[in-house]
């Protein structure tokens, strides 16, 4: 399936579990793959995305191998491209690039990169890699000036040449409106992020601002949507339950992150977003998780057994989204059932069917009207998106 085309079923992905060591992703990603799901998703926090996605091709045979998300500031856009490229060819063509920008206190203080303007940077980080794309693939000079990048130089000697496949999708993730109309405009993905995955930030920031950049660049229809919503699930109810506990430490750190808060607000739960900031803030990590009680975890998060999901995942986003990302079973014994439900996920209506198809032709080029002063316009300095 390309970026291009209408999607004739869900695409269904989950997340490699970030602290999986890389002597353990072959069995993993060996089992990610027998289940049955179409997309496996590197992330990065403790390793680096696109070493592990090696690894993911390498052990995989069927899947798409995407990184969700690769930090785009503390790396060139060339470095980026050249292994991209290699992945593509290496996969071959089974690897999507995923690009965020994660969060101010992130890249400026653990990364030391500066934070400029940073929906302006990641569209031009875009606009950069494919032009870069093109360089490699045609042999064409190699001539990009944007807001941020300047790339004039690739000589023969360093062009690793076309690819027997199509170029990597470019996906990216976030929050914020700013963010969603850059990935309309550029983007040939957008996958959310897991504390905004709820139906009603869908409706009112995501799909919103995806459709005015698709408008803005003139682009036919928007990205292909993955929503990450972390749900809960298991076969029986009291494996609900024990994979709600799982889950709830995950999401306090996350919700505990102010630029996250958005859907918590949206939802009349801000007072739950303040209380976990201030326990970050003084280091109470251990006490987060208290903090999102069940009630709360209920409201933000789709809640089932296996017998009960689909109804819920339609409810919740059947004509919202092209894809859905569901956690691994925490006991394996339950893996052919859970098999068995991610079919009958696949018959989720997807936001092609609801009207909303994926973007057709290419994203335009850096330069026009889209660029920087048309950005800079909608106020995006200090914007603080996710990976």
């Amino acid at each position: 399936m390309t970026p291009q085309e209408p999607a004739a079923r869900m695409e269904l992905a989950t997340t490699l579990p970030p602290a999986t060591a890389l002597r353990d992703v072959p069995a993993v990603v060996a089992r990610i793959e027998r289940l049955g799901f179409d997309t496996v998703h590197v992330p990065e926090t403790t390793h680096d995305s696109l070493s592990v996605a090696l690894l993911a091709a390498e052990h995989t045979s069927r899947i798409t191998v995407r990184t969700s998300m690769t930090l785009a500031f503390p790396r060139s856009p060339m470095v980026t491209a050249y292994a991209a490229w290699d992945l593509a060819r290496f996969s071959e063509g089974r690897f999507q690039l995923g690009l965020a920008t994660q969060v101010r206190g992130n890249i400026v203080g653990r990364f030391s990169v500066p934070w400029d303007r940073p929906a302006v940077h990641l569209r031009d980080y875009l606009a950069s890699i494919r032009a870069i794309f093109a360089a490699f693939a045609t042999g064409a000079p190699l001539d990009h000036e944007g807001s941020h990048y300047r790339f004039t130089r690739l000589q023969p000697y360093f062009n690793p040449g076309p690819l027997p496949t199509a170029a990597p999708a470019l996906y990216t993730g976030g929050v914020n409106r700013r963010i969603c109309e850059v990935a309309g405009e550029v983007a040939d993905g957008f996958v959310t992020h897991a504390t905004n995955s709820h139906p009603s930030h869908l409706r009112a920031v995501v799909l919103p601002g995806l459709r005015a950049g698709a408008e803005r660049a003139g682009r036919a229809g928007i990205p292909r949507v993955v929503v990450v919503s972390k749900s809960i699930t298991g076969p029986t109810q009291a494996a609900v339950a024990a994979s709600r506990a799982a889950a709830r430490q995950e999401l306090a750190f996350l919700f505990s992150t102010p630029a996250y808060r958005t859907t918590l607000d949206r939802l009349g739960l801000g007072e739950v977003g303040e209380r976990l900031a201030e326990m970050a803030a003084s280091g109470r990590w251990t006490g987060l998780a208290d903090t999102l009680d069940d009630e709360t975890l209920a409201t933000l998060i789709p809640h089932g057994t296996y017998a009960e999901l689909p109804d819920v995942l339609d409810r919740a986003y059947g004509g919202l989204a092209d894809g859905l990302g569901l956690g691994l079973p925490l006991d394996p014994d339950d893996d052919e059932d859970f098999g068995a439900l991610l079919e009958h996920l696949r018959r989720i209506p997807t936001s092609a069917a609801a009207g909303d198809p994926p973007a057709a032709g290419d994203p335009p080029a850096a330069g026009g009207p889209t660029d920087e002063t048309t950005s800079a316009a909608r106020g995006d300095a200090g914007s603080e998106t996710v990976s």
